[in-house]
């Protein structure tokens, strides 16, 4: 079966693979193998919006522990002519050239729009969008700045993978303190760009609230893809024309 004849588009976010325990760790890898079975019956793209490792950091000549049962399973996909789309998030926020060279994952950044079968998407992780929290928003700058990326590269592994796990612990702390707020505020962005633009669908998660919610005017619609992190195994999936949450 070829791509052209699978119509599926799948939509994950916010695995945060490596952050928990072992035993949680490794079941979400068999989650994830069933979930990749059932896109590759089905799916002909599968979008990734950020936080899938709960931090990344890419070297030279090495591929960082713990992440190569993932990078299989992305490479096998990819293999089946699967197009996969990962778009960075807080945690690995800066995916270099690895994705793209080696596996043929398209990374992108920010927020992004795609039209298919006559809906548009606009998608993004969700971090950073809005007004305010300028504090995260200079974080962000600094750890994506691509002379600091060459200084820390140049680190001993082992140092530079901690300190990515330390940046990741502070990016995780650095939620705005009225959590009313944060839930709200990815909301309040879908509804300013449908005051200001056409489209179907607002994709992301980054806040880890799924949901999905239509927005004033009622054309359009905000999709948050929630995390695996909590027990429940959260994805979305884009099919004969309509966009639905489901669960593994």
């Amino acid at each position: 079966m070829n791509r052209g004849e699978k119509q599926a588009i799948f939509f994950i976010s916010d695995l945060h693979i490596g952050l928990q325990d072992e035993k949680s760790e490794l079941l979400k890898m068999e989650n994830l193998e069933r979930l990749f079975a059932i896109i590759k019956a089905e799916g002909r793209s599968l979008y990734m919006l950020g936080d899938i490792m709960d931090y990344w950091m890419e070297f030279r000549h090495l591929i960082p522990k713990g992440f190569t049962r993932v990078l299989c399973l992305l490479a096998d996909l990819v293999r089946h002519n699967i197009e996969v789309v990962y778009v960075a998030g807080n945690h690995d926020f800066y995916l270099g050239r690895y994705f793209d060279d080696e596996l043929g994952i398209k990374t992108l950044y920010g927020i992004n729009e795609l039209l298919c079968d006559g809906r548009k998407f606009i998608f993004a992780h969700g971090d950073g969008l809005g007004k305010g929290d300028y504090g995260y928003k200079l974080f962000a700058r600094l750890v994506r700045n691509r002379f600091n990326l060459a200084l820390l590269s140049g680190f001993h592994p082992d140092l530079a993978i901690g300190l990515m796990k330390m940046l990741s612990q502070l990016s995780r702390k650095h939620k705005h303190v009225d959590r009313v707020f944060e839930i709200n505020r990815l909301l309040q962005v879908a509804e300013s760009l449908a005051a200001e633009k056409d489209f179907d669908y607002f994709v992301c998660g980054h806040n880890h609230v799924k949901g999905i919610t239509e927005l004033s005017g009622g054309r359009s619609r905000y999709v948050n893809l929630g995390t695996w992190i909590d027990g429940t195994l959260p994805y979305g999936v884009f099919d004969d024309g309509i966009f639905q949450l489901r669960e593994l």
